[in-house]
C-alpha cells in the first residue's frame, strides 16, 4: 500500500491569497513567513481557526433568533400597515397560491442558514472531540456549506427590490423590518466563518487519530 504524505510533511505550505504551493526553503529569506510571489503571509495552518469560527458561528446563532421572531417587512397598503416575519411572509405567499415562491424563499431564507449553522457547529465539535466520523463525510460537507451560504441573501435582494419599486406614499409603500438588519449580519457572519475555518484540520486530525 503506498504511502499518504501531507504537503506540509513534504515541506509545502500553502499560500491562502494567490494559492501558490511554496516549498519551505523557497519563501524569501529576508521574510520567512510570506510567500515568494505576492509576499503574503504564509501559514501552515490558518491561525486561531477554530476559535474564530467558533467566535463568528456562536455571533450568527444569536442573530438568527431576532431575524426570525422580528419583522423582516413592513407593507403599507391604503394607509393600512401589516409587518411580517420570514415565516408568516412563506405562509402569506403559500396560502396565495404561490407555493413554489414559498418554497424557495422559505429554503433559502430558513432551513440553509440553520442547516449551515448546525453543518459548522458539526465540523467543530467532530474535530474538537475527535468523534469518528468519515473525514470523506467532513469535507463534502464543509464544501457544501461554503457554496450555499450565499443564496441566504436571496430574501434581502427580493426585499430591496420591492422597497425601490413599490413606493407611492399612503396608496402602497415597503419599508424593511429590523430583522432584515439581523439577517443580514447572519448571512455574512456564517461566510465569513465558513471562510475562516481551515479544512485542512479535518485530515489533521484524520491522520492523527
Amino acid at each position: 500500500m503506498a504511502n499518504h504524505h501531507s504537503a506540509l510533511a513534504a515541506g509545502y505550505i500553502l499560500c491562502n491569497t494567490c494559492h501558490l504551493l511554496c516549498r519551505k526553503s523557497a519563501i524569501n529569506s529576508e521574510h520567512p513567513e510570506r510567500c515568494p510571489r505576492c509576499y503574503s503571509i504564509v501559514h501552515s495552518r490558518k491561525p486561531r481557526s477554530l476559535a474564530r469560527t467558533w467566535a463568528l458561528t456562536l455571533s450568527a446563532m444569536i442573530l438568527y433568533i431576532p431575524a426570525n421572531l422580528y419583522p423582516i417587512m413592513t407593507v403599507t397598503y391604503l394607509g393600512r400597515s401589516e409587518a411580517d416575519t420570514i415565516m408568516s411572509g412563506v405562509i402569506s405567499l403559500a396560502k396565495s397560491g404561490m407555493l413554489p415562491i414559498a418554497l424557495v424563499v422559505f429554503i433559502a431564507s430558513i432551513a440553509v442558514p440553520l442547516l449551515k449553522l448546525v453543518g459548522i457547529c458539526v465540523l467543530l465539535i467532530s474535530i474538537q472531540l475527535k468523534l469518528p466520523m468519515s473525514k470523506t463525510q467532513r469535507t463534502l460537507m464543509y464544501r457544501i456549506i461554503e457554496v450555499i451560504g450565499r443564496w441566504s441573501m436571496l430574501d434581502l435582494f427580493v426585499i430591496a427590490i420591492l422597497v425601490a419599486l413599490v413606493n407611492f406614499g399612503n396608496l402602497s409603500e415597503i419599508e424593511t423590518g429590523s430583522a432584515a438588519t439581523a439577517f443580514g449580519a447572519v448571512v455574512v457572519l456564517t461566510i465569513l466563518a465558513a471562510q475562516s475555518f481551515d479544512p485542512r484540520l479535518i485530515w489533521d486530525q484524520s491522520k492523527n487519530s
